[in-house]
């Protein structure tokens, strides 16, 4: 039996979109995370983008379970002495609801130059309208 590895030229890259509408902010995440690294596939090596493009519609109607709605708190530093910054997540969804899922999909991407490039495959949006119809997304069931 010989291994099969596959080439960057031999990827074939597709467009998914997915609607967050109700959906669990963690579940939703894991899920995408797969896609984009490309774990999906029957090929799959962790060395190289072997993911597709997804993108998230409706960022701002995702659910989040137990308390966190009001408990959760997003912390942030600036370098400087007392730059301390804490944020509700009440607030960001108002402000920046595409940044919830944007950091949660982070986290779980690898933590290297591979995972921002992989990064840059996820587009989400707040609210149904995306200017990425040219690509014809395939609508993706999680």
């Amino acid at each position: 039996m010989k291994t099969t590895y596959i080439k960057a030229s031999e990827i074939d890259k597709k467009w998914f979109i997915v609607d967050a509408t109700d959906k669990t902010l963690g579940r939703l995440s894991s899920k995408v995370a797969q896609i984009l690294k490309g774990k999906n596939k029957p090929f799959y090596s962790p060395h190289m983008d072997m993911g597709d493009f997804v993108i998230i519609i409706n960022a701002d109607k995702v659910k989040l379970t137990g308390k966190k709605e009001t408990t959760k708190d997003y912390f942030k530093h600036t370098n400087y002495p007392g730059g301390a910054k804490n944020i509700s997540i009440k607030i960001l969804k108002e402000k920046k609801p595409e940044f919830i899922l944007m950091n949660s999909i982070k986290g779980m991407l690898p933590h290297n130059r591979l995972g921002k490039k992989i990064l840059t495959h996820l587009k989400v949006y707040a609210g149904d309208v995306h200017p990425h119809t040219s690509q014809k997304p395939v609508q993706l069931e999680l």
